[in-house]
């Protein structure tokens, strides 16, 4: 192939990329609307979308008829039937969904296990995944699966460094289910994950300097994004926040002595306070949103102090528009949004709090999945017909 061919071959792959990426990340589009958002000409659009049409990534609808004006262009939407597998192993179950191309998840099964080993995720998303390209997933693409691990994983390979609360230490989960299932895995830090997510598809889509920390029953982590970057750090581990010292003011808001901030701020200490066993976080929202007074709301009271401080430090580090908060971390949070809210501007500057966003988590118990899904679509959104 000439060096002309070649290059027109990899601007047209370029183009691709660009279109399948618009209407994976913003929603369905027109083609009139691809021209415009793209800069690309009407006939390029055209031929992009039909070949994304002819590979089965997109499909296209025709526009309302009721909001017809002159000749509209029809709609392109990303397929349902494309999917990516999210992962996401935890203390207490392994959670797996499939989520399609623009981020619906169209499956989703959370499997009670205790303190799973990598031999027993690999199993258990195996098994599910079997059972759905026989079921709910025939006749599906599936492009790969992403695993959201919370501990440090490595980024130049994927592998789990550590993740403390699953006792896993340099684990490669990556290669045992590639085997077990012939599929391309990536795996990442369940919170960059989470965050990934929430930028795309969540609270933060308006938002290029986005904290986001994320609060689950393996503790705290977070993912940073600056300039519409997610940051990661040298080797991956940037967004450890749970490591991090707890900013407690009280002496006597202290719980654990030299304790980091998930020793403080925990789940395990509101589940107990609330008296429950082992809720989910719907129960435990609705637990504690009923907890007027007595060892419930003692403890949600300094927990919200303790990370409206840890919150605060954040917001004059890094000055971000938007802080998004993930598990029972938005759970403390919307029990009082406005004080809540408050707490953390008076405990920065004000000119760096000046604009400042707090959201819970949009996508809700989602968010992990999609963003794990979202990974390991990656390939695919760089080079459609690759």
């Amino acid at each position: 192939m000439n060096e002309r061919a070649t290059t027109v071959e990899g601007v047209r792959r370029t183009n691709l990329a660009e279109v399948l990426r618009l209407v994976h990340h913003s929603g369905p589009r027109s083609r009139a609307v691809i021209t415009a958002e793209t800069g690309l000409n009407r006939s390029t659009v055209s031929d992009l979308v039909g070949r994304l049409v002819g590979a089965g990534l997109v499909v296209e609808h025709e526009p309302d008829p009721t909001r017809r004006v002159g000749r509209p262009s029809p709609v392109v939407v990303p397929s349902p039937d494309v999917v990516a597998i999210g992962v996401n192993p935890e203390i207490d179950a392994v959670e797996i969904g499939a989520v399609s191309l623009g981020g619906a998840v169209r499956e989703r099964v959370r499997i009670p296990v205790e303190r799973p080993d990598v031999a027993d995720v690999v199993e258990i998303v195996a098994r599910v995944v079997e059972g759905w390209r026989a079921g709910a997933l025939e006749g599906c693409r599936i492009e790969g699966i992403g695993v959201a691990v919370p501990g440090l994983v490595r980024a130049a390979d994927g592998e789990v460094r550590f993740a403390p609360h699953l006792e896993w230490r340099d684990a490669d989960i990556a290669g045992p289910l590639t085997a077990a299932l012939a599929l391309d895995v990536v795996v990442g830090n369940d919170a960059s994950l989470g965050a990934r997510a929430e930028r795309l598809f969540g609270a933060a889509r308006e938002h290029e300097d986005v904290v986001y920390l994320n609060g689950g029953a393996s503790g705290i982590g977070g993912g940073l994004i600056l300039h519409g970057r997610l940051i990661g750090g040298v080797g991956g581990y940037a967004g450890e926040w749970g490591q991090t010292e707890a900013s407690v003011a009280d002496a006597a808001d202290r719980r654990a002595d030299g304790g980091v901030l998930e020793d403080e701020v925990n789940r395990a200490r509101l589940v107990t306070a609330a008296g429950l066993a082992a809720p989910d976080d719907a129960e435990l929202r609705a637990a504690l949103s009923a907890s007027d007074d007595g060892p419930a709301a003692t403890e949600i009271g300094r927990q919200r102090r303790i990370l409206a401080a840890t919150l605060g430090n954040a917001v004059n580090v890094l000055n971000p528009g938007m802080i998004v908060l993930g598990g029972f971390l938005g759970i403390l949070r919307e029990l009082d949004p406005e004080a809540f809210d408050e707490g953390v501007r008076t405990r920065a500057l004000a000119a760096s709090a000046e604009g400042l966003e707090i959201s819970a988590a949009a996508l809700g118990a989602d968010r992990l999945l999609i963003g794990a899904a979202d990974a390991a679509f990656e390939r695919l959104l760089a080079d459609p017909l690759g």
